[in-house]
């Protein structure tokens, strides 16, 4: 029988309290494939109470216990890795070989480093006659994007359990099925009644609810800076931590000494990947002047390769973007580079050819972009790259370093010494040199206005604990 209209609340699945649904699109068809529950702030009371009562023992469990946990969760989310793949592609438009290898992978491998990361964290530690605790901060507020549904859940999820916090979890109303898999998963792999709750609904009734509530000690949220800064303003009236991941608008500096073509090609399918709505998303690509007209040449070829249209056909390699809401801004974006200047080497306004219904969005490449160019600031999240040229190195970093965003940048160079050189002088919390496989292990998270806070293996169990110093504990 379905969850799709309850919530999981002190471990059990339960009717909302005041009945409300709202419909999930499958946006390659931009019709209802399924209805969700939305809730109030009655059921974020009944949730965050049941996390307020589970935490008095919970927080007391040893690592032991909470490891088991971990690997009952690993072993659950295993036996439903298909299903939660199916999911994500039909909420969010994800081809179905990305949402397995990709979206669904991610739950996984987060869920495998926080339990590593857990295994050799240090809870105490002695300096001198005093002795140094850390210890879970809390109920947790989460609240995750559409965008990466399960990367962002157990990013949240799994390290709050690993500190010994109890949650309550949001998940986006876009996406929201598969968030309530992975509610199933934690019933099933036997979480105790209130560690884990899930409360579906909107931002302004369910989440900012959440952020304000006087009994959540924390608050860690992944979304838009905008929704970001009202998360932090609901949450400062209470004086509780916020974690936040936000927005980028990722510089990807192809330096001379690069693989020129192959760092080109990398760098468009880096942009595009998930239909170019990763926060993180290397979209503003900088290039040597001189080398200016070759890197549009090659990025209009690669552009030109990524097969557009329905998620569950196999030959797909983009599926649409999530949202009508999503669509207009992406066109709108793509129209203000259009009408501010920029060239327009592939791709551009409306659907795809042969592509009448859905929320498709062409492979566009803008050449000769400006650093104050709208398409060069905002951030578009949806296949739209960028290309700037740039004079030398230090004008290059310059431009890189000129957003109010720092979540992610990237070098290219086949001398390593010189792109760690560089990575240096980023102003972003990950640098990625020359398209590295995604590590779990690395921290994630932003400078600036991309947030505060690191998520992924050890680096979130951090987030989740409050630091006691105990002086005169002696020898």
């Amino acid at each position: 029988m379905s969850n799709h209209l309850k919530f999981f609340i002190d471990g059990e699945w339960v009717d909302p309290a005041i009945p409300a649904t709202l419909d999930v699109i499958d946006p390659s068809t931009e019709e209802a494939f399924t209805a969700i529950s939305v809730g109030s702030k009655a059921d974020v009371d009944k949730a965050v109470a049941a996390a307020k009562r589970a935490f008095a023992t919970f927080s007391l469990w040893s690592v032991e216990e909470r490891l088991a946990l971990l690997h009952r969760m690993l072993v659950e989310y295993n036996k439903r890795f298909d299903d939660i793949a199916k999911a994500v592609s039909f909420e969010m438009g994800a081809p179905m070989s990305f949402a397995l290898e990709a979206q669904a992978w991610a739950g996984r491998a987060h869920m495998e480093a926080t339990i590593a990361g857990l295994e050799n964290f240090k809870f105490s530690e002695k300096r001198g006659a005093t002795t140094v605790v850390k210890e879970p901060i809390g109920v947790c507020a989460l609240i995750t994007p559409w965008n990466w549904p399960l990367n962002q859940i157990v990013c949240k999820v799994a390290p709050a359990i690993a500190a010994g916090c109890t949650v309550v979890l949001k998940p986006s109303e876009i996406a929201p099925i598969s968030g309530i898999i992975f509610s199933e998963v934690m019933e099933a792999a036997g979480v105790p009644k209130g560690v884990y709750n899930m409360v579906n609904g909107n931002g302004p009734d369910v989440g900012q609810v959440m952020a304000g509530h006087p009994d959540v000690d924390m608050v860690s949220f992944t979304g838009s800076t905008r929704a970001g800064i009202i998360v932090a303003k609901t949450a400062a009236d209470t004086v509780k931590r916020v974690a936040q991941e936000l927005g980028g608008k990722s510089a990807n500096i192809v330096l001379p000494d690069a693989d020129f073509e192959s760092a080109i090609r990398k760098g468009v399918q880096g942009c595009f990947g998930n239909s170019g709505q990763s926060c993180d998303a290397p979209t503003r690509m900088l290039v040597p002047a001189d080398r200016h007209d070759e890197a549009l040449v090659y990025a209009k070829s690669e552009a030109e390769t990524f097969v557009v249209g329905d998620p569950r056909a196999d030959d797909t390699v983009l599926g649409p973007v999530v949202s009508q809401v999503q669509f207009d801004k992406i066109q709108r974006l793509i129209e203000a580079g259009i009408k501010e200047g920029a060239t327009l080497v592939t791709g551009g306004l409306g659907r795809p050819e042969n592509l009448n219904r859905g929320y498709y969005v062409r492979p566009t490449i803008f050449g000769n972009v400006r650093n104050d160019m709208t398409i060069a600031r905002e951030e578009i999240f949806g296949p739209v790259l960028s290309i700037l040229p740039y004079k030398d190195e230090e004008e290059a970093v310059e431009i890189a370093n000129d957003t109010v965003y720092g979540l992610a940048a990237y070098v290219q160079s086949v001398n390593i010494e010189h792109a760690r050189d560089v990575a240096k002088k980023m102003r972003a919390g990950s640098v990625y040199l020359n398209y590295p496989e995604w590590d779990t292990f690395a921290p994630f998270g932003g400078y600036k206005q991309s947030g505060n806070g690191r998520e992924y293996a050890d680096w979130a169990i951090h987030d989740f604990v409050e630091i006691k110093g105990i002086v005169g504990w002696g020898d």
